[in-house]
């Protein structure tokens, strides 16, 4: 499901202190989230809308005691596993006797179907989705975590701390669980060939047709030794590849709501203090995200699960608080003098002003003017853009697109340029590709000596963006952090570019590799202000296919709104005026690749 960036520290910290529209918001935010991680540990069992709604309202009701907002993801993750070993112990101590009861999970509609369904998932991805029905209870909550952290939701650090384990002990059970999945991959095309094998009847004719870790060992077992079948183990695919492609699966009706319902829910909000808050609904407990949603109504905002390509996107939606007198006609038979009734009712709002829909702030695109660049910035659902220089230079900056200035080399650090970025922005880029001849072209010691110019319009200040080996030890990055930190100035994030000449599934793995280590070495927050696929080692640029910067601009993207360091990220480019990664062609009409960045996010 596309979803949007993770409320940040500010929101855990508004939603703490007792702030509703922080909490309906960081509610929101995460519960899809913990919505894929139980359902695909439980298997899709009827108990986990219970699971995912006990996690919210505890993780709800510790926030107060919450000491490290920045942890909140770490935290969260670590409840919902809780709860998912506690559903687990509590169904194997509770004897099942007598009728079977009604809940029992259907396995022709379990999570498996559900993920395949709303996804629509063919191919090798539906193979490994079908396949997790044969992994044990313990197999599956290990895959629930890996899989967030395979699409890049979670880190694996956070992954170890759901588990109880160190880095190195999970990076053993994960790999145990891909080749238990690797097996099952394979059970599931062994069954599904047509005409089955005999040998192979011969093999399930006592099975009862019930996914199980036993029934897995023997039919993977038949197929290795298997002349006919021994084919079905051929041409696996790289399962953290299919991973990374997958979304999130949407909400369930039954977790998501219709703010038009709200008004007629019976819900008793009990006093909010101290960031605490409760709702009790006549005869249930309401779903944390509909109770979160309807104390806010009253302050006239509301939270809606919309559909998009490829997955629901929350959105705030005006809702009328006020009411004004209108006039009726009497329904009942009065004499025509009698003068008519007045009643309140609330007033329909008018229809809003078109805007583009933000589909994440992190998301951005880099880009120059060109024919039809505004049309092109609203629909590419972008929370920002930048062109290289202090002022838009005539582009038209949709609402809710926020243009980022640049001071791009020494000849733009002038007073009047500096002057134009600061009146232009909240936050400012430092040097574009300082160690290239072709673009800026400093030596650390030349950008560090014109630093304090920028630092001084008193803006968040972004590094120079190199173009390379931002993670090298004595590289230019680090050579001007070094410099910066001797001389007392002010960094507050880094920028770095990446261009990968692997157009396979794995870019978005040597992506997250190169961004992780630079965080490594400065331990600041990220900005990825150019990054695309792009082979340059011919001495000419190679590029990928439309279908691979698809697939690439999918995964990519997916992958940094999962990583908490990295707080922005901008396709180069958003022009497609010429063969190259360009988004969208003259006249603002998206390519394959363009429609796949707008989705993504």
């Amino acid at each position: 499901m596309a979803m949007t960036e993770d409320p940040g520290v500010a929101v855990v910290v508004a939603a703490r202190d007792g702030d509703q529209r922080a909490l309906d918001d960081l509610v929101s935010g995460y519960l899809p989230l913990v919505y894929n991680i139980v359902g695909h540990a439980l298997g899709g069992h009827p108990d986990t809308d219970d699971v995912v709604q006990e996690t919210m309202l505890r993780a709800v009701h510790g926030l107060p005691g919450l000491r490290d907002p920045a942890g909140f993801r770490s935290w969260l993750v670590v409840i919902a596993m809780n709860q998912i070993r506690l559903r687990h112990r509590d169904h194997q101590r509770v004897p099942v006797t007598g009728p079977v009861p009604e809940d029992v999970a259907d396995p022709g509609a379990d999570f498996v179907d559900l993920t395949i369904m709303r996804l629509q998932l063919s191919g090798q991805r539906r193979e490994v989705v079908a396949a997790t029905r044969w992994l044990s209870e313990d197999e599956r909550e290990l895959l629930s975590l890996w899989w967030l952290e395979a699409a890049g939701r979670l880190t694996r650090a956070e992954v170890a701390t759901a588990l109880e384990l160190t880095p190195q002990h999970t990076a053993v059970r994960v790999q145990r669980v891909k080749a238990q999945l690797d097996a099952a991959r394979i059970v599931v095309r062994t069954l599904e060939r047509t005409p089955r094998c005999p040998d192979l009847a011969h093999v399930v004719a006592e099975w009862d047709g019930a996914p199980s870790a036993l029934w897995r060992k023997r039919i993977a077992r038949h197929s290795r030794d298997c002349a006919r079948c021994a084919r079905c183990g051929q041409d696996l695919a790289s399962v953290e590849g299919l991973l990374a492609r997958l979304p999130l699966v949407p909400l369930p009706a039954a977790l998501a709501f219709d703010p038009a319902t709200l008004t007629g829910t019976q819900v008793t909000a009990m006093p909010a203090t101290s960031g605490k808050i409760g709702f009790l609904a006549k005869g249930a407990l309401v779903k944390p995200v509909a109770a979160a949603a309807a104390a806010v109504l009253a302050a006239g905002i509301a939270v809606a699960v919309l559909p998009s390509p490829e997955e629901p996107v929350a959105r705030a939606i005006p809702v009328a608080t006020s009411s004004v007198p209108t006039t009726t006609v009497p329904t009942t038979s009065a004499p025509s003098s009698a003068p008519p009734t007045t009643t309140t009712t609330v007033a329909q709002p008018p229809p809003p002003p078109a805007v583009p829909v933000t589909a994440s702030l992190k998301k951005g695109v880099s880009t120059w003017k060109f024919d039809g660049v505004g049309k092109a910035l609203t629909d590419v659902r972008a929370g920002w853009y930048y062109n290289w220089a202090a002022t838009p230079e005539g582009i038209p900056t949709p609402p809710n697109v926020e243009f980022v200035p640049m001071i791009w080399g020494a000849k733009s650090a002038d007073d009047a340029t500096i002057a134009k970025a600061k009146a232009n922005g909240k936050v400012l880029l430092g040097f574009n590709e300082p160690d290239f001849p072709e673009q800026a072209n400093m030596t650390p010691e030349q950008a560090l000596d014109l630093w304090p110019k920028l630092a001084a319009t008193g803006l968040r200040l972004g590094s120079p963006a190199v173009a390379h080996s931002g993670d090298k030890a004595g590289g230019w990055l680090d050579r001007f952090m070094t410099g910066a930190a001797q001389r007392g100035l002010r960094v507050d994030f880094i920028a770095v570019h990446w261009y990968g000449s692997d157009f396979s599934e794995a870019a978005v793995g040597h992506l997250r590799n190169y961004l992780e280590a630079v965080h490594a070495r400065y331990g600041k927050p990220l900005w990825l202000t150019e990054y695309s696929l792009i082979d340059f080692s011919g001495g000419t640029a190679r590029f990928p296919t439309q279908a691979q910067l698809a697939a690439f601009a999918r995964g990519s993207s997916a992958m940094m709104e999962g990583l908490p360091y990295v707080e922005r990220y901008a396709w180069f480019a958003l022009p497609a005026e010429k063969p190259g990664t360009g988004l969208y062609a003259p006249g603002g009409t998206p390519n394959e690749a363009g429609q796949a960045y707008r989705a993504a996010g």
